[in-house]
């Protein structure tokens, strides 16, 4: 893995964390080597022991509620506040935007929040 020199710099760190005390090297040593912490290193060290080499190199899933929206329903949110806005308005507000999402269908309900959220992290800039 790590002569392969691809992958996430996370999981080589680790792996070569792993390598070097596999080859007696302290703690204070692999930090120097790595530059990272002797946490990190003990941390890497216990993982290996206590749940083997997947443990060690990969983080576990993280838990917690799977998102509500995929890609393409963020897609299709932030192509509708770049339409036109509708009669009578001279451009979109994110409470207006919520309401015409579930109207067309895009989705079945969401909140204008969720609809400010989204398009904050989708328009870094405006549309064209």
């Amino acid at each position: 893995m790590t002569m392969k020199g691809s992958g996430k710099a996370r999981v080589m760190t680790r792996a070569r964390i792993l390598l070097l005390a596999h080859r007696q090297v302290t703690d204070s040593a692999i930090k120097d080597a790595l530059g990272i912490s002797v946490q990190m290193v003990q941390a890497t060290r216990k993982r290996f022991a206590l749940g083997g080499l997947d443990a060690a190199l990969f983080d576990a899933p993280h838990t917690g509620r799977p998102a509500k929206f995929d890609g393409k329903d963020r897609a299709a949110i932030t192509a509708l506040a770049c339409s036109e806005a509708p009669e009578g308005h001279a451009q979109w507000s994110i409470r207006l935007l919520a309401e015409k999402a579930v109207e067309l269908n895009l989705v079945d309900h969401i909140a204008p929040s969720t609809v400010f959220y989204i398009l904050k992290k989708t328009m870094t800039a405006k549309c064209a």
